[in-house]
């Protein structure tokens, strides 16, 4: 059992932690919320010995283990991705050698009925069950499934960690804490650097982790999936919730009603008590009883209400000018840098009005296609076509970084608006949670999560159809996430998004491609239709490999060749079913929204052809759901044989 005591942290004239305590027991999996800067971090830190609070005590059981991640590492260099990773195990090391040393001295020793011999043999037992419960017999192979976890490929095992940017470094020392299995385990933000299939695959290793686990996290999904248990750190306060983080949504909505109307109460019953007392302090053979109601009153636990922060960013994307049907072209796209290939001639057609995810494991070229098909990077070959008036928005994954640290908010704002747009600036800074004297802040001074929502506000200085973003919801927190989740809702231009998270995601987009093995993989749905097909796609490679295993076992020859063929051409026809049915879906789309204008001016239902053209819309709507399941038939035989 962990505990924390009075904690008390004050910086400058900002109380951050205000005399918090919590227990955290054996096998607690906590998620800390609240507010970017409400003190989330600073709270790991303390409970990790990395910070002394002002006041309070922290008191851990003795030999107890602790691992944190968090966001400040430091990778010692010189040593390759496995070697660094096997560092985790120098407690494992000295354990085998300590049984080495015993077991060499136990040779030698013939007092077998002494006490030194009995407490030798049991060091012994101790050591090696030690040993083995900490992986000690499977080190190397336990190394390679948590870095190949984390997304490591086997030929990065012998890179140096040095080649690697600091997103991969991250998973190695995560990787190093996870191999360590300590009886703690705290971790910082540990979804930010992972793609969605290190996420998911964190997420099953920690719900079956027998520690106890707290972390910090704005990946909703994640903190449901892991945690029993959230803790609000909101005004220099603790709230503790026995539950994952939406149920703990509710009960804190439930536990906020509640205190109002308990405050409500409280403070009608002290106005009622103060009017008696004050008239009976006016009568003098009542002046006695109204002092003992005085103090009785003073004696009273008054109830707070904490002034909740709930200022969240105001964002509307301005209405994106009309751009011609067909918006983005590329065609037969590769990129190389010297030798390493990341794009092997691949294509994607974009049309107005489309939402398109880009997902896949980080290093398979999500950001760089993104920087190709805007101009912002030249493709090795390759042609990239922006159609008729196309204008484009871009977030980069660095765009917060790239803001001037010396200019001022309304600086910043300024030197990239246009002249019409310089009277809305401070308008705009408003919206995005910077009102008054924080216009005249440096950049420098601002947080992670400040700059991330003044690179956004630039966006909205100039209109645009074609709006990409590369990890935009880096940094923001919960709140912020689901405002900008709702202003791209609403916005209506055509839209790429790179992101790995999966709540974000969610309904956002109508398309979904992922990048793997150098090439893009379209699935004509949002996130969660793409993580159902590739859990499919994965199962039914999983059963092929162990066909193909017990083919080769059992006669180990080759496919029929006619069988191959017949294949291919299968595959072929349900391509060119797929392309047609999807053609006949955009040109029956087209008509209903043609049919929809003209139903929408005011005079519509005077004209002749009204009836006739509401029996034609109908009609058409019923061929789209017609079409719909059709091409759902179709793409499901495709997938199957594809995989």
């Amino acid at each position: 059992m962990l505990t924390i005591t009075d904690i008390y942290i004050k910086y400058g004239d900002r109380v951050l932690l205000n005399n918090v305590s919590l227990t955290i027991k054996d096998r607690d999996k906590i998620g800390l919320v609240g507010r970017n800067g409400a003190g989330k971090s600073t709270l790991l830190k303390v409970m990790a010995n990395d910070l002394s609070p002002d006041q309070g005590t922290i008191v851990r059981p003795n030999q107890s283990t602790l691992g944190f991640l968090h966001q400040e590492l430091s990778l010692p260099l010189g040593k390759t991705v496995i070697n660094e990773a096997m560092t985790a195990f120098t407690e494992v090391k000295k354990l085998e050698k300590r049984i080495d040393d015993i077991s060499k001295e136990i040779e030698h020793r013939t007092d077998y009925e002494s006490d030194a011999y009995a407490r030798l043999i049991q060091e012994l037992s101790d050591s090696g069950e030690r040993f083995t419960m900490l992986g000690g017999h499977t080190m190397q192979a336990d190394a390679e499934k948590i870095l190949a976890g984390l997304g490591f490929q086997p030929k990065d095992m012998n890179r140096l960690t040095d080649e690697f940017s600091g997103g991969w470094k991250m998973r190695i020392e995560l990787a190093k804490i996870l191999l360590q299995r300590p009886d703690y385990l705290l971790l910082d933000e540990p979804t930010n650097h992972l793609d969605i299939e290190s996420i998911i695959w964190l997420e099953e290793f920690l719900k079956t982790y027998e520690g106890v686990i707290i972390l910090i996290s704005h990946d909703k999904m994640f903190l449901d999936n892991v945690t029993n248990r959230t803790v609000e750190v909101e005004l220099g306060n603790l709230y503790d919730y026995k539950a994952a983080y939406s149920k703990y949504i509710a009960l804190r909505a439930e536990r906020k009603e509640k205190t109002e109307a308990a405050f409500k109460n409280q403070q009608r019953v002290i106005a009622h008590k103060e009017k008696i007392i004050n008239k009976f302090m006016a009568k003098a053979n009542k002046t006695k009883m109204a002092q003992s109601m005085k103090k009785q009153l003073d004696k009273m636990e008054r109830i707070e209400i904490a002034n909740e922060d709930l200022a969240v960013m105001n964002i509307q994307f301005p209405p994106a000018p009309r751009s011609g049907r067909e918006i983005l072209k590329a065609q037969k796209v590769v990129k190389k840098y010297g030798d390493l290939e990341v794009l092997n001639g691949v294509g994607i057609h974009l049309e107005r009005g489309d939402r398109v995810a880009f997902v896949g494991q980080n290093g398979q070229g999500k950001t760089t296609l993104s920087k190709i098909l805007i101009h912002e990077e030249t493709a090795t070959n390759g042609s990239i076509e922006l159609g008729h008036n196309a204008q484009i928005g871009y977030y980069a994954q660095n765009q917060a970084e790239t803001l001037h640290p010396d200019l001022t908010l309304i600086q910043t704002m300024e030197s990239k608006a246009k002249d019409d747009m310089r009277t809305k600036v401070r308008h705009i800074l408003g919206a995005f949670m910077f009102s008054g004297e924080d216009a005249e802040k440096k950049v420098k001074v601002l947080s992670g999560g400040e700059r991330a929502r003044l690179a956004l506000a630039c966006m909205l200085l100039e209109p645009f159809n074609l709006l990409v973003l590369d990890e935009p919801t880096n940094h923001l927190d919960m709140l912020s996430k689901e405002v900008l989740k709702n202003a791209l809702m609403d916005y209506d231009g055509t839209l790429i998004v790179v992101s790995h998270d999966r709540e974000f995601l969610k309904g956002l987009t109508n398309k979904t491609i992922e990048f793997r093995d150098k090439q893009l993989f379209e699935y004509l749905g949002d996130v969660d239709y793409f993580l159902e097909k590739r859990k499919l796609r994965n199962m039914r490679e999983a059963e092929k490999r162990t066909e193909q295993k017990n083919e080769s076992k059992n006669n180990n020859s080759p496919l029929n060749s006619e069988e191959q063929k017949q294949k291919r051409e299968q595959l072929k026809r349900l391509q060119k079913d797929v392309k047609n049915i999807e053609n006949k879906i955009s040109r029956t789309e087209k008509e209903i929204e043609q049919l929809e204008q003209k139903m929408a001016s005011e005079d519509y239902f005077t004209s002749p052809d009204a009836q006739k053209n509401i029996d034609k819309y109908n009609e058409l709507k019923l061929n789209l759901e017609q079409l719909m399941s059709l091409w759902e038939n179709a793409q499901e035989k495709l997938d199957a044989l594809e995989s």
